[in-house]
């Protein structure tokens, strides 16, 4: 069955989100039309988008070692921050992001497109990102325009890495006169973002973390870079409950978070399988009741899906 999807970001916490992903495919839900995501889920959308498998992304999970998104160069992080904007570089993920992609021959938003589909939803992937030369959320490859770019021609795991930069933590990626950071800054979650007027002729599926407190002691910050990284954290830890409208959980699997840290990069082995179980239960039990027939219902006469590209 086709759908789209939107998947929320959440640091190190995305094997939660693939659990729910494998529970989906399940389901019978094995042809992904549009996909979009913020930071991880901007990682997960692209993973998708060149074709894997729920089992093959957790493999590539696994393998990625979280450490290396922490390795600092001469000079420590420190000095990283202060000239770079940010304590570490995202290097380690744009090589192992890159290679996953290019695998399946997808390094340009031009590699996946939709035949006969209307400028919108041509391109099958949509990665949310924060440029903070403009104060604003940029959609890859939608609004490559405004860069000079043609849409076909934007590379996918650069976008990528756009949309992951954790303010203060990753270094900003700077492209084409912007400086991007994580797309949760300003949207981590837009499930709306592939609606149309009318009857949707499949389903948008949101995935979505639950907020949950985070599982570690009290550390209050006692230095002013301290102060800023404790900021960025609650952001991103806490933000997720504002971004679903009522109106919108119908159609949202919420993903238990277990209290991990969006920048928990020393996650064990054994937390990481259970986030990916929890995330797994969580889809199961969201398609057990899930009701297209009755979704279709529920918003005809309110803004709707989609169109029809076959």
């Amino acid at each position: 069955m086709r759908a789209d999807a939107v998947f929320e970001g959440g640091g190190v916490r995305g094997l939660a989100l693939v659990g729910a992903l494998a529970a989906a495919e399940e389901a019978g839900y094995t042809e992904w039309v549009n996909v979009a995501g913020a930071s991880v889920g901007a990682v997960l959308a692209s993973l998708v988008a060149a074709g894997y498998r729920a089992s093959e992304i957790t493999a590539l999970m696994n393998d990625l070692d979280l450490a290396t998104l922490r390795r600092v160069g001469f000079g420590g992080p420190g000095l990283g921050l202060l000239l770079a904007g940010g304590l570490y570089s995202l290097l380690p993920l744009e090589h192992w992001l890159g290679k996953a992609l290019a695998a399946k021959g997808f390094t340009t938003f031009g590699d996946r497109v939709l035949p006969g589909a209307e400028p919108r939803y041509r391109h099958r992937l949509q990665v949310i990102t924060s440029d903070l030369a403009r104060r604003a959320l940029v959609l890859l490859p939608r609004d490559a325009g405004t860069y000079g770019v043609p849409p076909d021609d934007v590379p996918v795991a650069q976008s990528v890495l756009m949309s992951s930069s954790i303010p203060l933590y990753f270094r900003p990626v700077r492209w084409r006169g912007g400086v991007f950071v994580d797309g949760g800054l300003l949207s981590t979650f837009p499930v709306w973002l592939f609606d149309a007027p009318g009857a949707p002729a499949w389903p948008t599926f949101g995935f979505h973390f639950q907020d949950a407190p985070i599982a570690q002691p009290p550390r209050p910050p006692r230095w002013p870079w301290d102060i800023a990284l404790a900021s960025v954290e609650a952001m991103l830890a806490n933000q997720n409950a504002r971004q679903v409208p009522g109106s919108e959980l119908a159609r949202v699997i919420e993903v238990p978070t277990l209290g991990v840290s969006p920048t928990d990069f020393n996650l064990s082995r054994s937390k990481r399988t259970a986030l990916y179980r929890a995330g797994y239960e969580a889809g199961a039990r969201f398609f057990a009741r899930w009701n297209f027939g009755a979704h279709v219902a529920a918003r005809l006469g309110a803004t709707a899906h989609r169109r029809d590209v076959s």
